[in-house]
């Protein structure tokens, strides 16, 4: 079976099932809940704090773990499972375009060659063997997703804002321009740490990155100084990341501009509101890479 997984700084993504924290706690003994997996002799279950920020996803196991919580969860809703069986595994993954290049080999490896891995997902017995991982560029993914869009488009932008990075990707006339592809690092933990740290500072308080997601959102009843603090620095964040855009010669104002991801949703009417964008389209599904991912994966299966 073929699973596609986005592996994202602040969300794991598939598919077809919710998006989770990439946050993960292991323990000795079984914890409260129904999201919980043994694995290795140890039990892990997921949590609101997410991973802090790998470079380099491969440095430890958690993100493979991520990965069987999210291969479990689609393999129970297609209907695939099955605890007496080896079930063989197809993953289609992503990097962030600008790691891309160095990581890719490394992350695809990351996964295959474990031999069958078996585990248990809320006390079911479950037996996966991954034959094989293909990983493609994040952004790139998302614009495969849009392509009926793109198709008489001579010029458009897709700005990815993760967790992390914001990766963008210009598109002419539906071809991908991998040379006008890239990863920055302004994805919104960047922007959680700077309110974080300016709500510290002028209120001696700690605020939640599911705070400033509400307040963002216009939910809750924050006090409204904070509130306009919060907002305020949101601006500022996306006008720093348009700017950024315009040094590396994207212009925003022409052409259109296809934004995905979770970033994007979240800082949306920011973003409509600078006056710094010309047509533009949200997608609002944020599993989008993944799609993308197994687009891509089943494009390449097929040699075309």
């Amino acid at each position: 079976m073929l699973i596609a997984v986005d592996h994202g700084n602040k969300q794991i993504k598939t598919v077809n099932c919710a998006p989770f924290t990439s946050g993960l706690r292991e323990s000795a003994t079984r914890p409260l809940g129904d999201m919980v997996i043994y694995y290795g002799g140890k039990y892990y279950s997921l949590m609101d704090e997410r991973i802090p920020y790998r470079r380099d996803k491969t440095e430890d196991e958690r993100f493979f773990i991520l990965t069987l919580f999210a291969v479990a969860r689609e393999l129970e809703r297609s209907g695939d499972y099955s605890p007496d069986v080896v079930l063989p595994v197809q993953l289609a993954v992503g990097l962030p375009p600008a790691h891309y290049g160095a990581q890719y080999e490394r992350f695809e490896r990351y996964f295959t060659g474990r031999g069958a891995v078996s585990f248990t997902f809320n006390g079911k017995p479950f037996s996966i063997l991954i034959t094989d991982a293909l990983c493609f560029p994040q952004a790139y993914a998302a614009a495969c997703t849009q392509m009926q869009q793109l198709w008489d488009e001579p010029r458009a932008v897709v700005v990815d804002i993760g967790g992390f990075t914001a990766d963008y990707l210009q598109v002419k006339f539906g071809e991908a321009q991998l040379s006008a592809c890239d990863s920055l690092e302004n994805g919104v933990i960047h922007l959680y740490n700077r309110i974080l740290s300016k709500v510290n500072a002028e209120f001696d308080l700690r605020l939640e990155e599911s705070d400033i997601d509400a307040i963002l959102e216009r939910k809750g009843g924050f006090d409204p100084i904070l509130a306009d603090l919060v907002e305020r620095q949101a601006a500022a964040f996306v006008g720093d990341l348009f700017g950024t855009l315009r040094e590396r010669g994207i212009d925003l104002r022409t052409g259109l501009t296809i934004f995905t991801g979770g970033g994007a949703i979240l800082l949306r009417r920011f973003i409509e509101n600078t006056g710094k964008v010309g047509r533009s389209l949200f997608v609002t599904d944020i599993n989008a890479n993944a799609r993308g991912f197994e687009q891509l994966y089943q494009s390449t299966a097929q040699g075309v």
